[in-house]
């Protein structure tokens, strides 16, 4: 399902790999990413589309990940190069366009944009109730839940509702309001198994209740609050029917519109009166549900420590354990906040959290190319943002090191080393020794003098103390002596 929904933007992306990469005759840069009338008409007529068709496969292909945009130009994202090798980067790239399902199909003009944002919030609660329905959910069920979503959002925010007649005023005391949580869905992007953005949720599940508008006197009208006890209200600035009316009438165009786009993107069906979840869709939302599962019940009990503490608590565990830690810290935040954390982390003094902050952006993906981009042009993370970036572009882990010029394979080398000094054996660092690319030991020195690593000289001792050869051992001492008092 996931490769036939994507097969339209799959054709439009590779047509532009093929005829746009730099050198090819009508390669002409556009800008932003987008498509000119000239190469949406050439695209038309070599693939036999209209161009409409073909502005609405790119667009699709931008938000599936198969084209990445880098400032004015785009490129084939690392989803397309994997796309038929990878049954993962195909079910990765849909639920990167179910995550922008609002983007895919944009909501009408005369739909305010505060109610619009509202209800996106709000919808991972409507598609939780339908993947745990398992079958047609009426929408005018889903109506009155979206709706009680939305009042709980407003009155978390502790915001006037919209509407033409709605006037800020003070609240008299009420009895509150009569509304019960729900169980909550993620929200719509995910950094682990889906590359995007995490959310915590409301774990209690309840059958949803409705209550009475708010209503008092004129003066002290209450919006956000409800209670048998309320006034009856004033005919000119009434908050009771007349503004549910106001509230009522777009939520549930609004619902619609929600609707036709999940099902656009192939998440969902609507037919006589009622929604059902693919199955695609289905699996998708199960999936965003187990990480708030995930999130909730961290392995290792790290998921409420700042990054630097987390990589430390998993610098022990076995691989696929550490792996499953960094998929529940990451659940709990977006993923903005978590690259930026897991950078930082990286940029302090201990090289072993440097490389297993970029481990833990392994598990990130996609979302976090543009901030592993930019730390590329720091020195101390350079190597390790190059090697993350071409295994991201679908380059084989054990080939990656070619990227890395000699000395930068050399500065890795040193920062590795610093890293087994600081927390592994001795015969680790001396089995490291034969990691290295240069062929003989002395080269190897000269290099690692040359290459000016902060910590060169506790690293050479440590290896002179380590090694069982006294000649090699000699020679290294030697070494970091001169790196030391600045000799050559």
């Amino acid at each position: 399902m996931a490769r036939g929904g994507l097969a339209g933007a799959v054709r439009v992306a590779r047509w532009a790999d093929a005829a746009l990469r730099p050198g090819r005759d009508g390669a002409t840069p556009d800008g932003g990413g987008t498509l000119s009338d000239a190469t949406a008409e050439g695209a038309a007529d070599d693939l036999d589309l209209t161009p409409e068709q073909v502005r609405a496969d790119w667009d699709t292909a931008r938000l599936a990940g198969l084209v990445e945009v880098h400032g004015d130009s785009a490129r084939p994202g690392w989803r397309l190069r994997a796309w038929d090798r990878d049954d993962s980067a195909v079910l990765r790239g849909w639920v990167a366009l179910f995550d922008a399902w609002s983007l895919a199909h944009p909501a009408p003009d005369d739909l305010l944009p505060a109610a619009v944002a509202e209800v996106v919030e709000a919808m991972p609660q409507v598609l939780s109730l339908l993947q745990l329905s398992a079958g047609p959910v009426p929408v005018s069920q889903l109506l009155d839940l979206l709706e009680q979503r939305v009042t709980e959002l407003r009155t978390e925010r502790c915001e006037i509702p919209y509407g033409p007649h709605s006037a800020p005023t003070i609240p008299a005391p009420t009895t509150p309001a009569l509304t019960t949580p729900v169980a909550a869905a993620p929200v719509l992007a995910t950094p682990a198994s889906i590359s995007s953005e995490p959310a915590t949720a409301e774990p209690a599940t309840a059958e949803p209740a409705t209550a009475e508008p708010a209503t008092t006197e004129p003066a002290t009208t209450g919006p956000d609050t409800a209670g048998p006890d309320t006034a009856e209200p004033a005919p000119a600035e009434s908050t009771g029917p007349d503004a549910v009316s106001h509230v009522d009438a777009p939520l549930a165009a609004l619902l619609d519109w929600a609707l036709d786009a999940l099902a656009s993107v192939g998440a969902l069906t609507c037919s006589a009166g009622q929604a059902t979840l693919t199955p695609l869709g289905s699996w998708a939302v199960w999936v965003k549900l187990e990480q708030i599962c995930v999130a909730a019940q961290s392995p290792a009990g790290h998921i409420e420590q700042p990054a630097e503490d987390m990589l430390r608590g998993c610098a022990r565990l076995r691989p696929n354990a550490a792996r499953a830690e960094y998929r529940a810290w990451l659940a709990a935040r977006t993923v903005g906040s978590a690259v930026t954390e897991l950078l930082d982390a990286a940029r302090g003094e201990d090289a072993l959290l440097r490389g297993l902050a970029f481990e833990a952006l392994r598990v990130v993906g996609a979302p976090a190319e543009a901030d592993v981009r930019a730390a590329a042009e720091e020195p101390s993370l350079r190597p390790y943002a190059l090697l993350w970036l071409a295994e991201h572009e679908g380059l084989d882990p054990e080939d990656a090191h070619a990227v890395l010029t000699r000395e930068e394979s050399t500065w890795l080398w040193v920062d590795t080393a610093a890293a087994v000094a600081d927390h592994g054996e001795a015969q680790l660092l001396v089995r490291h020794l034969e990691s290295a690319m240069q062929p003989t030991v002395p080269a190897l020195l000269d290099e690692v003098r040359a290459v000016g690593h902060p910590r060169t000289v506790q690293v050479l001792v440590a290896l002179a103390a380590a090694h069982p050869d006294p000649a090699l051992a000699k020679a290294v001492r030697r070494a970091a002596f001169q790196v030391h008092t600045g000799g050559a």
